[in-house]
């Protein structure tokens, strides 16, 4: 494990131990989820089997055999999802844990479970990896297809109803919230789907259509229809979307900033 990773699962089990001792009844699953566990890949796979196979033809000992055999294979992954969980922990005032996002929050099992789709697509095992993308759909509400490409550092908050298409490509540092859709416009084939640069926020509800970039530390209003692209370090809001420039340097997916009261009033709303 790199130096993140492992400070990171160490403050992890440290959580859990504590926890342990505030509220004996959950000392169970505080074992078996995280205490039992050698590793954070370890402890990953157990929970996201246990999320995804406990209702699946495949069962949760399938499941984490292939998510163990992929994590094996692929060390980047958990580097990736030591990132994940620092960047929701800096970003959403709900969790003051490092272990919450592991345990409880199903935008990162999506996001985890994405991974291992996403490795195996890369692999030509392309039907369990649509087979996989299907059991994640219905077990957590999250649709993202195995090829759409996702970089690290990323926040699927409340995650409800996002759906994230096939050719979309997604990079570190971006915020996404709840019923989020990065998808095509139509039945077109191809390179089809959104391009989401760095640093960037997508509010609640938004809609990104087409093969359209939002450049570096763009933010996305809730409930926005994105149509064109969208420059770096501006706000894209309303429907469909209007562009409002920005001196702003600052990095939206970190601010979490949501106000959109100055923006509507530049627009003369």
């Amino acid at each position: 494990m790199n130096t993140l990773t492992t400070q990171i699962w160490q403050q992890i089990r440290a959580e859990a131990q504590e926890l342990v001792q505030r509220e004996p009844m959950l000392a169970s699953f505080y074992y078996a989820t995280i205490l039992k566990h050698d590793s954070l890949g370890s402890a990953l796979s157990y929970i996201l089997a246990q999320k995804l196979g406990l209702s699946s033809i495949l069962g949760a000992i399938s499941f984490r055999e292939i998510i163990q055999e992929v994590l094996e294979q692929e060390e980047e992954i958990i580097a990736q999802v030591a990132r994940d969980i620092e960047a929701t922990v800096e970003r959403d005032p709900a969790v003051d844990k490092l272990s919450t996002p592991l345990l409880y929050l199903k935008g990162f099992h999506a996001l985890q479970a994405y991974r291992i789709t996403h490795w195996l697509w890369l692999h030509e095992r392309k039907d369990l990896a649509i087979f996989l993308q299907n059991e994640i759909s219905t077990s957590l509400g999250v649709d993202i297809h195995p090829a759409a490409r996702i970089g690290s550092g990323i926040m699927l908050d409340h995650a409800t109803g996002i759906v994230i298409g096939e050719t979309c490509v997604i990079g570190n540092n971006v915020s996404i919230l709840q019923g989020v859709t990065l998808g095509g416009t139509g039945k077109e084939s191809g390179d089809r789907h959104p391009k989401i640069s760095d640093g960037v926020m997508i509010g609640a509800g938004a809609k990104i259509l087409g093969n359209i970039s939002i450049g570096e530390n763009a933010k996305i209003g809730a409930n926005s229809v994105v149509l064109k692209p969208v420059p770096a370090y501006c706000t894209a809001a309303g429907v469909p979307a209007r562009i409002i420039m920005s001196d702003n340097k600052e990095c939206p997916a970190t601010q979490m900033n949501q106000n959109f009261i100055d923006i509507w009033e530049a627009m003369n709303i």
